[in-house]
Parts: C-alpha cells; structure tokens; sequence
C-alpha cells in the first residue's frame, strides 16, 4: 500500500516538476533570442505534452467560462423582453377596452340625439345574485340627477327602469324580471299589448287578440303609457306565436332587443 502511495507521489512531483520546467523555459526563451541547445531542446521535447495539456486545459476552461457568461446574459435578455412583451400586452389590451367602450357611448350618444333624448351616460357596475331577480346596479345615482321610475335603454332598445336611486349608484329592474310590465303595441299595425318580464332570457306579450295579425319577426315598440317609457322605443321582436283553440288572446313570446348579458353603459332618460 505504501508503495503505491510512493509511486503515486513520484508521479506527482515529476509532473510538477515538468510543470515548473515548463514555465522555467518559457520564461528563459522570453529573455533570449539565441537558438536552444541540446539541453533545452530534450527539455522542450520532455514538457510539449505538458504544456500541450495546460494549454488546452485553460482553453477548455476560458470556452466554460464564456459560454457560461453567454448563457447568462441571453437568459437575463430574454427574461427582460419576456417582462417587455408582458407591458405590451396589457397595454394593448387596455387600449383595444378603452377604444370599444369609446365605441359604445359613441353609439349611445348618437341614439340620444337620433332620438333628441335628455339622458346620462352610466356604467353597470355590478348584478343582482338571485336566480329569480333581473337587476343590475348603475353608477349614477340622485347626484346626477337619477331618480326611480326613470326608463334606462342601450341603442339597442329598452332595458328597463329604476327601481331605487342612491346618492351615486342607482338600482335597475330589466324588463325581463318577472316583476316587469311594458305597456307595448306593433311597430306596423300599432295592435297594443303588455310586454312582462319571465325572469329568464325571454319575454311574453299578453292580451293580444286571437283575431290580430301578427307574425315572427314583427317588432315591438313601447307605446308610452305608463309613465316611464317614452312612446317609441324598441322592445324587442316577435320570435315565437301560439294561437289556442280557446281563449281571447294568443301566447306572444319576445326576445329582448337589448343584450341583457352584455350590458356595459347604459343611458338613463332624464324627460
């Protein structure tokens, strides 16, 4: 065992021993122009390997080192265009809402002055959680000149009306709440009925008479009886038609013309 242990150091001092020689050589080579002797030149021959092996090594090292240092900077290049791309695209996101809510209360206010209407512009804020309740929240309320009874509509048609007004947030009843009643008549042959709410996406028109002519498609317009809805505005639209052997009335259904599940801004009608 011991011996090995000696063996392995011998090599070891040998191998420092043509490291030093090495450096020795190069250093001497350095302060001398003349050609090398005998002497050095078996030297030389002896420590290439070695100086072959250091050199390599150290190249072996710097590559480590630099590629480590490259991978380094790429992975903090991408991390910051990763971050950049990020802002980008919620800035782009922020600009495409803020230019479709600008295109909305563009087409609110062009309503408003088709229809020479006192309103204000508000935003649903919030709904009402129960299943049986058709309610939104509004952020304009007595401030604002918000008061209950007002008719509140899309460029679309009716939505429906305050039911309570706060200082700066307002209550809404959608005209498809189960509580809801629009006094109505036909946009062509001006037959009168009342649009009610069913508290789901449709609407029903009752006392409309056997006898009247109607059909599927036939819009519906508030016929401004009532006190709240102003004559004129649309409703919604004929979508389905039930005529009973017996009774005095056909079983009219209405598909809502506003999008009561996409409502965003609202106009409240002031007159």
């Amino acid at each position: 065992m011991w011996r090995k242990r000696l063996s392995g150091r011998k090599y070891i001092i040998i191998l420092v021993s043509l490291v030093l020689a090495s450096f020795a050589l190069m250093t001497f080579d350095i302060r001398r122009s003349q050609a090398p002797n005998f002497f050095e030149t078996t030297l030389m021959w002896l420590v290439s390997p070695v100086q072959n092996l250091i050199t390599h090594s150290m190249d072996a090292i710097g590559n480590v080192v630099d590629n480590y240092v490259l991978v380094t900077e790429v992975s903090d290049e991408n991390e910051r265009l990763r971050k950049e791309i990020d802002k980008l695209i919620r800035q782009n996101n922020e600009l495409t809402e803020q230019l479709r809510q600008k295109g909305r209360i563009s087409d609110l206010m062009d309503y408003q002055r088709e229809h020479r209407l006192k309103a204000v512009v508000a935003t649903v804020i919030g709904r009402d959680p129960t299943q049986w309740a058709r309610v939104v929240f509004i952020d304009k309320g007595t401030q604002d000149g918000i008061r209950e009874n007002l008719a509140v509509v899309t460029h679309a048609g009716v939505v429906g009306h305050v039911i309570q007004a706060g200082v700066n947030t307002s209550k809404v009843m959608l005209i498809a709440d189960g509580r809801s009643a629009v006094d109505t008549l036909f946009g062509d042959d001006r037959i009168a009925g009342i649009v009610v709410g069913t508290g789901m996406e449709f609407c029903e028109m009752k006392y409309v008479p056997i006898t009247a002519d109607v059909n599927v498609g036939d819009q519906i317009l508030s016929s401004g009886l009532g006190g709240i809805y102003p004559k004129g505005l649309v409703v919604g639209t004929v979508i389905s038609i039930t005529k009973a052997t017996q009774g005095l009335f056909q079983e009219i259904t209405i598909a809502p013309s506003a999008d009561f599940g996409r409502l965003e801004e609202v106009l409240v009608l002031l007159s």
